[in-house]
């Protein structure tokens, strides 16, 4: 049954990712009016973009948490100001994925987990359920890690890596005890932790000055060697999350939003695309902060290839010494909101994608520490093993990169079909322009990722049955890539 030009489909009236009485009331949007009646957007109202303001700072955390520190302290010591552009233009791309997402769950009132579950056959949805949770669980242990090495580093070393582990795992009663207070209490908290980042990595950028022309030309001038490939790499791989697309998805269905009016549907995209963009534009400049310190003070050393999340609070100690606050805290507390904000919203996600994928309708408790737990016993068992050895931890965050990067088709594909599909979206699904745009940036993003995993398995499989392994696991991958794809096309609604 097609919709009327002026409604979307109607869904079930199940709430799955918030509950009628957790939503935010956003002033007047549910109210008849003539405006909403005929089919006009609302003029613009600052008031009502505040109450919108809230999902898209979540979802811009994915954009912030270690494993993007990281890829950005490497780029910048390894690649100077040189990469400064793509940083942007990775930003940019992410933004793309977001805002699709956020449309998805605006115009259908359901989550992306939710709604593969409902338009792909049972053996799909398990596998692409297993896909999410492998991606959220490899972000969670980088995450949870960043937030222990910051902890260690606070305490003097006294508290092992192990130690921070156990704290960081708590994080999630934390988020239980704040949800319980409503969506604006956590979203508040969420913005606490963001502004923390933006002061701490401000402060750093300001003791170590660097060169504001060099910057300017590195953001406008793009600039690739062949010795900074695999730091060009990492910057765009580390900025699209798989388990981000399903958050974000969903985060916007905390808003009352009456979907029987195109108007009212139209004016929430339009306020969750601005606060989206600033919320990007803040993460972007934040980002910009850690790759221009280590640019200024490790480009072209001896010490830039060997600089990781692990070390580079001491090296930034030695190279700029002590001050009024000794630069090593000042990382540390910056590191340390990276990583609380960002489990906290793996937690959140993982909520989502299990309930959305499995039907399940748990207690939020229960749901939150299972979905912590998946992440923190293995998390507590690599940091008792690499827990003395830096290099070591170096190869883990590699292999957990390798994780995350064979997961980005199965959120991005189901995504982009979705989207796409008028009997989903109704007068909401995106038109050919930007569905060419969506799936060249995806395309671009998959051959980045594929080029990461050649080179990464290149150098790590010998060994004919480790090969042959590889090769099979390879085939049915492609596979499934393929079948995703060709599916998509025969994607209907369900009444």
């Amino acid at each position: 049954m097609q919709p009327e030009d002026n409604q979307v489909p109607l869904l079930s009236n199940h709430d799955v990712a918030y509950d009628s009485g957790d939503k935010v009331h956003v002033v007047g949007i549910n109210e008849p009016d003539d405006e909403g009646s005929l089919g006009a957007v609302p003029p613009f109202s600052w008031k009502k973009l505040w109450l919108f303001t809230g999902p898209g700072f979540l979802m811009s955390i994915a954009f912030l948490d270690p494993g993007n520190l990281e890829g950005d302290l490497q780029a910048g010591a390894i690649a100077g100001y040189s990469l400064l552009w793509l940083l942007m233009w990775a930003t940019a791309m992410g933004l793309l994925v977001q805002l699709l997402a956020a449309r998805l769950g605006v115009a259908t009132g359901k989550h992306l987990a939710e709604l593969c579950s409902e338009e792909y056959p049972t053996w799909t949805r398990m596998v692409l359920w297993v896909m999410a949770e492998l991606a959220l669980i490899g972000a969670d242990i980088q995450e949870v890690i960043g937030s222990a090495i910051a902890i260690k580093i606070l305490s003097n070393g006294a508290l092992p890596l192990w130690g921070g582990v156990l704290i960081t795992a708590c994080d999630c009663f934390v988020f239980l005890f704040l949800e319980n207070y409503g969506v604006r209490k956590l979203e508040a908290f969420f913005a606490v932790l963001i502004a923390t980042m933006a002061v701490s990595f401000a402060w750093m950028f300001g003791e170590a000055k660097p060169s504001g022309t060099e910057l300017l030309l590195g953001i406008l001038v793009p600039k690739l060697s062949s010795k900074t490939i695999k730091q060009a790499v990492g910057v765009v791989g580390c900025i699209i999350m798989p388990h981000n697309v399903f958050l974000h998805s969903a985060l916007v269905q905390s808003r009352e939003i009456d979907r029987n009016k195109k108007a009212r549907v139209q004016e929430a995209i339009n306020y969750y695309s601005i606060e989206s963009a600033a919320a990007l534009l803040i993460s972007f400049i934040i980002n910009l902060f850690v790759t221009t310190v280590f640019a200024k003070a490790f480009y072209n050393t001896e010490i830039a290839s060997g600089i990781g999340l692990v070390n580079a609070g001491q090296y930034l100690e030695e190279k700029y010494g002590g001050g009024l606050i000794p630069i090593l805290y000042i990382w540390a507390i910056g590191l340390l909101a990276a990583g609380q904000s960002s489990t906290i919203t793996g937690t959140y996600a993982g909520q989502f994608i299990m309930g959305g994928f499995l039907k399940l309708r748990l207690k939020k408790w229960l749901r939150a520490l299972i979905t912590r737990t998946c992440a923190i016993i293995p998390t507590i068992v690599f940091a008792l093993i690499f827990d003395t050895s830096e290099s070591a931890l170096d190869v883990l965050n590699e292999w957990l990169n390798v994780l995350q990067s064979i997961q980005i088709p199965f959120a991005l594909i189901p995504l982009l079909c979705l989207v796409s599909k008028e009997q989903i979206m109704g007068a909401f699904r995106i038109g050919n322009v930007l569905k060419t745009v969506a799936w060249l940036v995806t395309g671009l993003v998959i051959v980045i990722n594929g080029y990461l995993l050649l080179d990464f398995f290149k150098s790590e499989v010998t060994g004919l049955m480790f090969t042959s392994i590889v090769s099979a696991f390879t085939g049915a991958y492609l596979a499934f890539i393929i079948y995703l794809v060709s599916r998509g096309r025969h994607i209907k609604s369900r009444d």
